[in-house]
């Protein structure tokens, strides 16, 4: 799926939108969400909760983002996905 789409995060009393895609690998299936002019991924843990992924070469620059602001979107992934 090469679909781009926007999810709806509420972050600090605020609807942001970021840009996302869905990538399908083999069995399991990744979000690739533009955060910050930076492509992160998101993907499910053993306990099926969403956890952002960082490349070696983009970890500095991924440590610079809000925590709180990575939680937030991949609540809303999980929301999406219900």
């Amino acid at each position: 799926m090469d679909d781009l789409f926007e999810i709806p995060v509420w972050y600090k009393g605020e609807e942001l939108f970021f840009t996302a895609r869905l990538v399908m690998m083999g069995y399991v299936h990744k979000f690739r969400v533009e955060v910050d002019d930076q492509e992160l991924f998101f993907e499910q843990d053993d306990n099926g909760e969403y956890r952002v992924i960082a490349d070696y070469e983009n970890m500095e620059q991924a440590k610079k983002i809000d925590v709180e602001l990575l939680k937030a979107i991949a609540s809303a992934i999980e929301t999406i996905l219900r």
